[in-house]
């Protein structure tokens, strides 16, 4: 306990010195903590020597990033946004997938490698995205709107990557145990919105005036059914967006969606500062340049494709143009089917290394083109910070 706490004091006081100078510099405040990771953790000065446990706690962070992205959908709205942004969603996933898979075999991967390559970069990066949005954006315009309609058709996919991973090693065959998963979601979603409409929405009645109840009610409804969702083997991921959007309908949502902002902030400055600590260049050498040029690639031409397809549905150049640039990046859907592919022995380690140094790379050139040219709460003026 004692380690834990040191280590955790230590992290959140260089991530916080390294975020005045970001500010001062001018620089994306999301740098400051991977930097602080590479620094202070175990392949920098070793400060930390241990993350696991720091990343087990910063993945309550995208469990709330995924709460929040559902409480702010009503289901009709959630409907409308996937019938406009579905086409430019499976365009670039499409594309993403080619261009990896084709650019692993070209560096001598196997087949599976590729292919599994290919699937987990595939996918943007919700919590960057998010992040870099401003609230007012986020929840009123159309630009928060298009984003997080195409961001939240790719967690869904990327959901279904996850399942497929962890079918693909069934002894009932792959495509059994994913028609299995398939229907235990439809039955999943059938039981919350009857026990949010029967029992969650009377208990938030009665105590709708007393906020840190409401709070607390909030907590316990988010993380209760993102257990019982991994539970079923539907992921923590998965159970949080839907118990989001089953609630989205009552009108407290809006209060417990900004309630629980600043811990969603608190658990994802760990998740970043992790990507920084787990970073080893050392063993990381021999796929430092592929991975490289693979996220080059990448952010040069996975906006250029949102913009197209953007265009495609009728929107205008300059609007598709900002949303393919804010949408550039991969996702941190992409560490965990690295993660999943590799715990289950589906890829290789070089492979696992480089869907990791990909991301990262694709992280951190992204956040500097997105606060460099358009508004957001961390801007590097005036005229671009908006919250």
């Amino acid at each position: 306990m004692e380690s834990f706490i040191l280590d955790l004091s230590i992290l959140l006081v260089g991530a916080a010195i390294l975020s005045f100078f970001a500010v001062i510099l001018k620089q994306p405040i999301v740098i400051a903590y991977i930097l602080c990771g590479v620094i202070v953790g175990p392949w920098g000065v070793g400060w930390i020597e241990h993350v696991e446990f720091i990343e087990i706690i910063s993945h309550l962070g995208i469990t709330l990033l995924l709460f929040l992205a559902g409480l702010c959908l009503h289901p009709q709205k959630l409907i409308q946004l996937f019938k406009k942004t579905t086409l430019v969603t499976l365009t670039n996933c499409l594309f993403s997938f080619l261009i990896s898979f084709l650019f692993a075999l070209l560096f001598h991967f196997s087949i599976i490698d590729s292919l599994c390559i290919g699937l987990a970069l595939m996918f943007s990066s919700t919590i960057l995205v998010v992040k870099l949005l401003p609230t007012t954006a986020l929840h009123h315009e159309k630009m928060g709107a298009s984003c997080i309609g195409v961001l939240i058709i790719e967690d869904l996919l990327a959901i279904a990557v996850l399942a497929f991973m962890r079918c693909l090693g069934s002894p009932d065959g792959a495509l059994f145990s994913f028609m299995i998963l398939s229907i235990k979601l439809c039955v999943f979603i059938g039981a919350l919105i009857a026990l949010e409409y029967f029992i969650v929405r009377k208990i938030m009645a009665h105590v709708e005036r007393l906020h840190e109840v409401l709070f607390v009610l909030g907590l316990a409804w988010c993380f209760g059914v993102a257990s019982i969702s991994n539970q079923m083997g539907l992921f923590y991921e998965t159970g949080a967006f839907f118990a989001g959007v089953v609630m989205a309908r009552h009108t407290v949502s809006r209060f417990i969606a900004e309630a629980l902002k600043p811990l969603r902030d608190f658990f994802l400055v760990l998740f970043f500062f992790t990507l920084g600590a787990k970073l080893d260049l050392f063993i990381m050498k021999d796929i430092f340049v592929p991975a490289l040029i693979l996220a080059i690639i990448f952010i040069l031409t996975k906006p250029w494709v949102f913009k197209k397809a953007f265009i495609w549905t009728g929107e205008t150049k300059a609007f598709s143009k900002e949303a393919g640039i804010r949408l550039g990046q991969l996702s941190e859907f992409s560490l965990l089917v690295a993660l999943l592919a590799f715990q289950l022995g589906h890829i290789s380690n070089s492979a696992t290394q480089l869907i990791q140094l990909v991301t990262i790379f694709t992280f951190i050139l992204s956040s500097y083109i997105v606060v460099f040219n358009y508004p957001t709460p961390i801007g590097v003026s005036e005229k671009l910070k908006k919250d």
